[in-house]
């Protein structure tokens, strides 16, 4: 409800008739809209965070590194529209309702860390440039990943593509890893 309409637009009558509750029991538990909205926040930045955790990056070279948390965050984004749709609603409100909510800070720290190791362990060998800031590799990571959900209505109509799941997923998440890639090679500093 809340990926498909935002905060303002969702209903408790909807959440409550999906749920097989009430809005009454809803706002008991939870205590107000906003409260049942920052857990649904809290739950689905930690699954992807949780998942994340996962990826066992110790053991191979940088740029291999780096490639699968561009893959596992491009197919999450596409296996899991619905985490995409709240951040799109979160930010259409500004983020609003994450200012009142400092935990998320923490529970998004872990991506960063990870691609904070990654990096400095490339740019130890060479391998990245030395300028790179994890939180920018997240940022583009993240933009690239989720364009290909967000607009995929849009640019599907304009150009007559299939996005999202139904588009060349193997094939533009590829790209994405290699445009990723190429910015995190020292050459592509200019």
């Amino acid at each position: 409800e809340f990926a498909s309409r935002g905060f303002k637009g969702a209903s408790m009558d909807a959440i409550a008739a999906r749920t097989n509750t009430t809005r009454a029991l809803i706002n008991y538990y939870f205590g107000s809209k906003e409260k049942l909205y920052l857990a649904v926040l809290e739950r689905v930045y930690g699954e992807i965070r949780e998942a994340e955790s996962h990826l066992d990056l110790e053991h191979l070279p940088p740029v291999e590194a780096i490639r699968r948390i561009v893959e596992f965050t491009y197919n999450y984004y596409v296996e899991h529209e619905y985490f995409v749709r709240l951040v799109v609603a979160e930010n259409q409100a500004k983020g609003r309702h994450m200012k009142r909510f400092p935990a998320l800070r923490t529970i998004n720290r872990p991506i960063v860390d990870m691609l904070g190791a990654v990096i400095a362990r490339g740019q130890a060998d060479g391998t990245f440039r030395p300028d790179v800031d994890p939180i920018d590799a997240h940022m583009a990571i993240a933009a690239l990943g989720m364009f290909n959900v967000t607009n995929q209505y849009t640019f599907g109509a304009l150009f007559q593509r299939a996005m999202g799941a139904k588009g060349d997923v193997p094939e533009r998440r590829s790209m994405v890893a290699d445009m990723v890639l190429s910015w995190l090679r020292p050459e592509s500093v200019c």
